[in-house]
């Protein structure tokens, strides 16, 4: 099974955000970026939107949608998330580069 890290994650059903507390230390700036992008794509497409690291340090994101959820869109969740990708390289790769070398202990 492979090992992931929860960055943040965000829940149309429950309404809620989460901030791994792991990453307290990441800008303010970048928390709020990763919030608003978390919070915007559930309530555009619903279901449940995670940003993980893989253990390769690898940023992910995942969705996932409780069955039988007839309100989750599934071709505007794989636009959003394809959106989401191309616009938020610099921040993705920037947070790669951070996990790896806070939490990896890898060298830059």
């Amino acid at each position: 099974m492979e090992e992931k890290t929860i960055l943040c994650a965000s829940s149309a059903y429950e309404k809620k955000y989460y901030l791994n507390p792991e990453f307290n230390a990441l800008p303010e700036t970048v928390r709020q970026e990763l919030q608003i992008m978390c919070v915007l794509y559930t309530e555009d497409v619903g279901g449940i939107l995670m940003v993980v690291f893989d253990e390769n340090g690898e940023l992910k994101l995942e969705v996932s949608q409780q069955d039988g959820d007839l309100n989750f869109d599934e071709i505007g969740s794989a636009l959003k998330i394809k959106e989401m990708q191309r616009e938020k390289t610099e921040l993705f790769e920037a947070l790669q580069v951070y996990y790896r070398v806070v939490f990896l202990g890898e060298e830059m």
